[in-house]
């Protein structure tokens, strides 16, 4: 896709699969001006703003699991709390309630800073905030190959096997979603 394709839009939004080449794109488009916000970081300063709710609900369910979701340092162990929120609906449900509306707060603020400026959001799962996701003119959804992304996450996480193939079926229907927004796509092999 050519800048020029691009240029008619304000706010778009750039997904796909983990490790699917989210972040190469954005790069590429900050290069030619545009402003980027990551929801992946902002969720996790999210976990940090919302830490005293998350640890009301989630600290009985952890204990009860043996699995330690608070660091020597005091901060959240995104890993262990993912841990107990992974294929769990409900549990995955009730995080989104306590961190969505700071999420939706965070970006909602950075548009209206930057109101002059080309935006692109950033996200793995924006379709799931329709208060955000209304804002984009169109969704660049990146793909790539299963093995590439298995590869991608070996190396960036350090995973095992296991996990990385369970990270990479928990998003399977994720173009399907983004469809359902009615919102144009356009579709980039990485």
């Amino acid at each position: 896709m050519t800048n020029l394709e691009l240029d008619k839009y304000k706010i778009i939004c750039i997904t796909g699969k983990i490790a699917s080449g989210k972040n190469y794109f954005t790069t590429k488009l900050e290069k030619k001006g545009w402003l980027s916000i990551d929801a992946d970081l902002v969720a996790h300063q999210a976990i940090k703003e919302c830490k005293k709710e998350i640890l009301t609900f989630f600290m009985p369910i952890a204990k009860e699991k043996n699995i330690n979701i608070v660091l020597e340092n005091g901060e959240i162990n995104r890993r262990a709390l993912g841990s107990i929120l992974f294929n769990n609906k409900k549990k995955k449900k009730k995080q989104e309630e306590i961190l969505y509306p700071y999420i939706t707060k965070y970006i909602e603020d950075f548009i209206i800073q930057n109101e002059n400026k080309k935006i692109i959001i950033n996200a793995t799962n924006l379709y799931k905030i329709p208060a955000l996701m209304n804002k984009c003119e169109i969704i660049i959804y990146i793909k790539t190959s299963y093995l590439n992304r298995i590869k991608r996450i070996k190396t960036r996480d350090n995973l095992p096997f296991n996990q990385i193939i369970k990270r990479i079926k928990s998003q399977k229907n994720l173009l399907t979603e983004y469809k359902k927004t009615g919102i144009p796509i356009k579709v980039l092999k990485n």
